[in-house]
């Protein structure tokens, strides 16, 4: 009996989520629960908010390459922190909702302010405008100035709490908004007003001309997330197990992993199939990033099966060549172009899976 049309599946990864359910964070969170528990909480957040939940976990411990225990751990700590504080600045922290894990990713506050805004948001209730982060102990004018803009008070007392707009670059779009009769939140709904301001008459020692056109260009998405809107994705209804493929199938699949050779793909069979390099596109790969990255929605054509080895080949070729099953390792050779017949250029040869390519790669996912 097949699932109602009215419920939808979707992929969420979970790794890291061991990690996190044993972690300090989540035995704070939820003392009286299990580790399962808070591992499958842990997985449903990240569907909700993946950034939020994301940040509670080492970088290191939800995969991030093939050879990340290969290089420098010093370093990788530092550049994978660096693209999580990246991350967390340009989306902006409602500072009403955000934990102390996502808090302490600010820029100018550090884990110490962070649990002192939980705390003081826990005791007094709920911030009302960003003004009021001053009160909070370690929080001072120079914190203040680094981190205010990139935190957010949804409905707060002042309209552009909620938005990238710093509080030091409040009077400018108030004056914006005098000059043109009219009061802060009429400037925001109304986008003919916002075409009528002069940037230029507002340029001072203090703010310049591309630093007035961001808080004018903040003032069109006041507040808006950044990233993308959710697209919903199924696989296929008729699709559950590997016995369920057929070699020629196209399905729908998501990416969940990119290597030197190639990249899994999940088809919702329990069981991540391999798109090798050579089977990336109809053209010459160099290295399978140019192609594809982790999450993406991908359509692939099934190649390969092989249950007793637990084998799935796929293809994102337009035509794929479907493997003959021979044993000479025939994919490393399918990006090339083979001569023969006397020297005349032909057709690449038909790439196969077979050889021991395919254990070494399933052995390196691991």
């Amino acid at each position: 009996m097949g699932l109602p049309k009215s419920i939808i599946i979707l992929v969420v990864s979970e790794s890291g989520a061991s990690v996190y359910s044993a972690s300090e964070v989540a035995r704070e969170e939820f003392p009286d629960k299990d580790l399962t528990v808070r591992g499958a909480v842990s997985i449903g957040r990240r569907l909700m908010d993946p950034l939020a939940e994301l940040v509670k976990i080492d970088p290191k411990s939800i995969g991030v390459g093939q050879y990340q225990h290969d290089v420098d751990q010093r370093k990788l700590k530092e550049s994978l922190d660096d693209v999580v504080i990246s991350c967390v600045n340009r989306v902006g922290v409602e500072v009403n909702t955000a934990s102390k894990q996502l808090l302490s990713y600010v820029a100018g506050l550090n884990s110490r302010i962070a649990q002192n805004i939980v705390e003081q948001r826990n005791s007094k209730g709920a911030f009302r405008s960003r003004r009021e982060l001053l009160e909070v102990p370690g929080l001072g004018p120079k914190a203040f100035e680094q981190s205010a803009g990139f935190l957010r008070v949804r409905n707060g007392s002042h309209p552009l709490d909620s938005s990238a707009v710093h509080p030091e670059a409040y009077p400018v779009v108030e004056t914006m908004a005098a000059d043109l009769g009219v009061d802060v939140p009429t400037l925001l709904s109304d986008a003919t007003l916002r075409q009528r301001i002069k940037l230029e008459k507002y340029i001072s020692d203090k703010f310049g001309l591309p630093t007035l056109k961001d808080i004018v260009d903040e003032l069109e998405k006041p507040g808006r997330d950044p990233r993308q809107a959710f697209a919903e994705f199924q696989f296929n209804d008729e699709v559950h197990t590997p016995e369920d493929l057929k070699v020629g199938m196209k399905l729908p699949g998501i990416v969940t992993n990119v290597a030197a050779f190639g990249a899994f793909v999940d088809i919702g069979v329990h069981q991540d199939g391999l798109v090798h390099i050579s089977q990336l596109a109809d053209k010459f790969v160099a290295h399978p990033s140019e192609v594809v990255k982790v999450q993406q929605q991908v359509t692939v054509t099934v190649v390969e099966v092989d249950l007793a080895r637990k084998r799935i080949g796929l293809s994102m070729k337009q035509n794929p060549d479907f493997g003959s099953g021979n044993s000479d390792g025939g994919t490393r050779g399918g990006n090339r172009n083979h001569r023969g017949n006397g020297g005349r250029s032909t057709k690449p040869a038909a790439p196969t899976f077979g050889g021991n390519w395919f254990e070494d790669a399933m052995s390196r996912k691991r």
